[in-house]
């Protein structure tokens, strides 16, 4: 399958709580659809939750719609301060949620290394996709933000 070059997309958000907290509130796999506006449903389908190894399976919506599901899988685990998500499907490469003490709370970072599957178009979709993944994110954290904010001090 032809892939488009690869892109990489940075976000990044302070969340009003530790670092623990945060990786609590981000490795509660099947609640990331609560604030991840492109996740339908996020499943954990290995034998195991946690560390080097965990599968996922995330159904994902284009334009609001459930498209197909994504294959993953957790390539590095390093809590409370990085986890690394090999993505699978249509989108390849790998995704990296950093978590920074700062002075207001938690800094997260993420960062997506991806290429798309896409045959025939690829470089066009590429550019095209970048800036709404962007969006995707941006909007994602805000959520996670909010997320956090409502479910209050959590106990790690």
């Amino acid at each position: 399958m032809a892939y488009s070059r690869d892109m990489e997309l940075v976000r990044d958000i302070v969340l009003p709580c530790p670092p623990e907290e945060a990786w609590a509130v981000l490795m509660d796999w099947e609640r990331q659809a609560d604030w991840m506006l492109d996740a339908d449903s996020v499943r954990v389908v290995s034998d195991h939750r946690e560390g080097v190894g965990v599968r996922l399976a995330v159904r994902t919506r284009i334009f609001g719609v459930p498209a197909f599901t994504e294959p993953m899988e957790v390539t590095g685990w390093e809590p409370p301060a990085e986890l690394r998500i090999r993505h699978g499907g249509p989108v390849a490469g790998e995704g990296t949620w950093r978590l920074d003490p700062h002075d207001e709370g938690t800094r997260f970072t993420w960062i997506e290394q991806i290429r798309l599957a896409v045959p025939l178009v690829g470089e066009l979709a590429a550019r095209v996709y970048a800036p709404m993944m962007r969006v995707l994110m941006g909007r994602a954290m805000v959520g996670l933000r909010a997320h956090v904010i409502a479910s209050g001090p959590r106990r790690v």
